[in-house]
């Protein structure tokens, strides 16, 4: 649909306590092309007439008996939670055309009625206001597609942790100071003490035990803010005995490609001893019994030569 037809198929109202006011309104806009127009001369209408057919203009004269203009726009700015009111007020008094625009209208028409003005004012009107509706049905549908988008993206996030989790003993992020916010896994049982110990963060604890050549490489590639993919490291234990590890990470940036922290994933290396041992540690299947040798008894032989 065009933009031109959108604005001839706009619901109009018209309200003013003269019929003969009415009746030039509807003809002038009906001789225009427009579809949808509605009238009252009943002020205390228009709220419930604006509720059932929701108006995208209404043509308010300001002076009524009962409840002027002021009084109907007043009445109306409840329904209108983003503020825009779609009034074009009808006045004779000049003074009243500030306090209308105060009041929360978008023009004014003076009386008497110039028509081409009249008509160039009303079609201005829905053109901003059909505009305005399209802007706020694009907005809507932002919010939706960023809310799905993020629940995606969580979700991705989520399914990416469970992987790496499957795949390795832990996964880490830290900040850009250097500070784990997230460490999934075994960490403390595996190593010893945190991770951030050999990652060079001396608020974690002891560092004893420690490759220090191995420790300082890793700490360079942070510093330089580099991957790195199964970097092997080790540590001696307080019974003397060494235990191997592997640890991989990648630096994290932001959409302004600002460095934001690291994150990666570890796992312990077995050596063959240490499997054999953990192997060792495994239930050993049943075993099945000896199979016997099927007995073979010939026509004729007698039993106690029966070969078994």
């Amino acid at each position: 649909m065009s933009d031109e037809a959108s604005i001839l198929q706009a619901r109009i109202l018209v309200v003013d306590d003269l019929d003969a006011n009415l009746q030039l309104f509807e003809r002038l806009l009906h001789g225009a092309g427009y579809t949808q127009v509605w009238s009252t001369m009943q002020p205390t209408e228009v709220c419930a007439l604006h509720q059932l057919h929701d108006f995208d203009l209404i043509l308010l004269d300001l002076q009524m008996p009962g409840m002027d203009g002021f009084e109907v726009m007043a009445a109306l700015q409840p329904l209108h939670a983003d503020g825009y009111l779609p009034v074009i007020v009808l006045t004779a008094q000049p003074a009243h055309k500030l306090r209308a625009l105060q009041a929360g209208a978008k023009d004014f028409i003076s009386k008497p009625f110039d028509l081409l003005e009249v008509k160039t004012r009303i079609h201005n009107m829905l053109e901003v206001r059909l505009l305005y509706k399209k802007l706020a049905s694009f907005n809507q549908l932002l919010e939706r597609t960023v809310a799905e988008r993020t629940a995606e993206l969580r979700e991705s996030e989520s399914r990416f942790r469970r992987l790496t989790e499957l795949a390795a003993d832990w996964y880490w992020e830290q900040n850009e100071s250097g500070d784990f916010t997230t460490v999934s896994g075994p960490v403390q049982e595996l190593l010893g003490l945190g991770l951030g110990a050999f990652l060079g963060h001396a608020n974690k604890g002891s560092v004893s035990g420690w490759n220090e050549v191995e420790r300082a490489q890793v700490q360079a590639a942070i510093a330089a803010r580099r991957p790195f993919l199964d970097f092997s490291f080790s540590r001696t234990g307080a019974d003397g005995v060494e235990h191997r590890y592997r640890v991989s990470g990648e630096p994290m940036f932001d959409q302004r490609s600002g460095f934001v922290g690291y994150r990666g994933i570890g796992c312990e290396v077995l050596t063959e001893a240490c499997k054999v041992c953990k192997q060792s540690l495994l239930p050993t299947p049943m075993q099945a019994p000896p199979a016997h040798k099927p007995s073979r008894l010939l026509v004729g032989q007698p039993v106690d030569k029966v070969e078994v």
